[in-house]
């Protein structure tokens, strides 16, 4: 007859864990790598949201005032002896409400200036892109001229064209 000690009837010594205790070893690897990562976007996160406030904050940027002018037909020079006109519609880029009410009670000297320096053009010099832009920058300056001595220049940012038609 056979019998069996105590320590017969223990485990084997080189007995491997079971799949339970393998996937609870996996969990909690994977529970401290989401807590350590949690962890430190929560770090990052409240030391970009604390210093933040700290910078001083800037005055917010100057709107632009936009003013359109009604459009304008011209005669332009000519050396073939041809007729040639131009229709050009303008918006101004002012800086701020003063500035178009300033020069909205000058008005009738501007469009004047307008009409005179563009009815000196010829078609040629308007119809490249440089020659566009030119005539936006020299349209910017007559504009901004004081009426008189004892005036201040107004400041024009941009003159924009809506119209523009050479015929």
């Amino acid at each position: 007859m056979a019998t069996t000690t105590a320590s017969q009837q223990a485990a084997p010594q080189g007995a491997k864990p079971g799949p339970m205790k393998r996937i609870l070893v996996i969990a909690l690897i994977a529970i401290l790598a989401a807590a350590a990562a949690g962890g430190a976007t929560w770090f990052f996160m409240s030391r970009h949201t604390a210093s933040a406030p700290a910078t001083p904050t800037a005055a917010p940027p100057a709107v632009s005032v936009y003013y359109a002018l009604e459009p304008m037909t011209v005669n332009l020079q000519s050396d073939d002896g041809e007729s040639h006109y131009l229709r050009i519609g303008l918006t101004l880029k002012l800086d701020s409400q003063a500035t178009q009410d300033a020069l909205v009670a000058r008005m009738p000297e501007i469009r004047s200036r307008l009409l005179l320096a563009l009815s000196n053009k010829h078609p040629s010099d308007l119809a490249p892109l440089d020659g566009k832009r030119a005539l936006a920058t020299e349209l910017a300056v007559l504009i901004s001229q004081p009426a008189g001595a004892n005036e201040k220049p107004m400041h024009v940012d941009d003159v924009l064209f809506t119209e523009f038609v050479v015929q």
